[in-house]
């Protein structure tokens, strides 16, 4: 299969571009620099050029590449940024799609479970109806930005990601120093869920996508969605260090820049991949300890 791939620096797409290469997969990875090898195509999301003959030979693109939510303050520009480089490549790359001759067969196009909003204890499976706030609004126009795909007849799938544990990056990659250190807490009451998915998931079950007739959104989170509580209480359990007081509410929106930014940490979805197990996909880490052992190094 050749698939076309954006975002191939970034965490899931490094991880997914070995994966599929070693598979036997052909990649062709579009980039918004100047091209450095023969496997790369230049695009320009920002200004919405991608020719379409790029994608006349491929397969499949899996369109992952999008401005970091929670790197940054949630200034006014950090926010609008964040809404148009997801509405910029997304529709970017879907138009391309439909208008490629011939047309690839399959769209995977990253999304996130911030289509739910704050779901509270409720589970929450892909039928679920949007929910409110800054990340829902941006979410839901994000998967909207795949229509032109969708009416062209490709196969869509709009990979709703949780929060993606690795090693090197990503959530864990500024939370689990502070664990290791001592000072990682739960925040504030701790009873918001954390929908948990460690990178080996998420790289696998892009590609179990990529090879079944699934369309729509898909949930890539774990099937043991933790509260915030549990996912400190077990990380701390993990490393062998001791509880220490919670981080309160006003604490973080004054570290994160406002109430705003704080939404990505304080609410919560209890989201769990229902399309993923009724299609058979086989978690490698199924449960929270299972993803936070992972990250820790630490045998399960």
């Amino acid at each position: 299969m050749k698939v076309a791939l954006t975002g191939a620096s970034g965490l899931i797409g490094s991880a997914l571009l070995p994966e599929l290469q070693g598979a036997g997969h052909d990649v062709v990875k579009l980039v918004r620099r100047p091209t450095r090898a023969a496997d790369e195509v230049r695009w320009d999301p920002a200004e919405r050029r991608l020719d379409p003959a790029v994608l006349g030979d491929v397969d499949a693109v899996v369109h992952l590449a999008s401005v970091n939510v929670g790197d940054r303050r949630w200034t006014a520009g950090r926010k609008t940024a964040i809404v148009q480089s997801r509405l910029d490549g997304t529709t970017t790359i879907s138009e391309a799609v439909a208008a490629a001759e011939p047309r690839p067969r399959v769209l995977l196009s990253a999304s996130a479970v911030g289509w739910y909003g704050d779901g509270g204890d409720r589970v929450l499976t892909e039928d679920d109806p949007a929910g409110e706030g800054f990340l829902a609004d941006v979410v839901v126009r994000w998967e909207a930005a795949t229509q032109p795909a969708q009416d062209a007849g490709v196969r869509v799938v709009q990979l709703r990601s949780g929060l993606v544990c690795s090693r090197r990056g990503g959530i864990m990659g500024r939370v689990l120093p502070l664990f290791k250190f001592g000072l990682g807490s739960r925040l504030d009451g701790g009873q918001q869920y954390w929908p948990l998915i460690s990178l080996p998931d998420e790289v696998a079950s892009i590609v179990f996508l990529l090879e079944h007739d699934i369309s729509g959104p898909v949930n890539l989170v774990g099937p043991d969605p933790m509260t915030n509580e549990e996912f400190t209480r077990t990380l701390r359990r993990v490393l062998g260090r001791p509880p220490i007081p919670p981080v309160p509410a006003f604490a973080l929106r004054v570290a994160l820049g406002s109430e705003r930014a704080a939404e990505i940490v304080l609410i919560g979805q209890r989201a769990v991949p229902s399309v993923l197990l009724d299609h058979g996909f086989a978690f490698q880490h199924p449960t929270g300890e299972a993803i936070l052992r992972y990250v820790a190094d630490r045998s399960t």
